[in-house]
């Protein structure tokens, strides 16, 4: 059991220290600096199980494997009455990375066809992220 929990908790520590969503592979590279002989099935074993437990958000981009990344810490009264954070996410065309962006736009209802009502959405930034950016320079 001693095994499990050293896996769990260093597929959730590469998440929670990367600060974005991480696709499996990347957190395999990251996770084994803390356990050398973890492979991907027991990644994918530990994110099951770390998303049922609501350590982990599955991070869905179109087009695009699963990403996971921790719950984020910043958080805000929704206006239903309970609080979560809202965020949306930047995807580099270049190094594939995702990171989270803590914002959002808002007035999207106004986007709707009339009598519609928007009930969650999703928006993903895409370009280069500063590293790919300046390299590019």
């Amino acid at each position: 059991m001693e095994r499990q929990t050293r896996q769990k908790q260093a597929v959730l520590r590469s998440l929670v220290e990367s600060g974005r969503s991480l696709a499996p592979a990347e957190i395999l590279e990251l996770a084994r600096s803390d356990v050398p002989t973890l492979n991907l099935s027991t990644v994918y074993r530990q994110l099951r199980t770390l998303h049922d437990e609501a350590q982990v958000v599955k991070v869905d981009l179109p087009g695009q494997a699963a990403r996971f990344e921790a719950p984020c810490t910043h958080t805000h009264a929704h206006a239903r009455g309970h609080t979560e954070h809202h965020h949306h996410h930047f995807h580099c065309v270049a190094c594939d990375r995702v990171f989270p962006i803590h914002g959002c736009p808002g007035g999207i209802d106004r986007l709707a066809p009339a009598g519609f009502h928007v009930e969650q959405h999703e928006l993903t930034l895409r370009g280069r992220c500063a590293d790919c950016a300046g390299a590019q320079a």
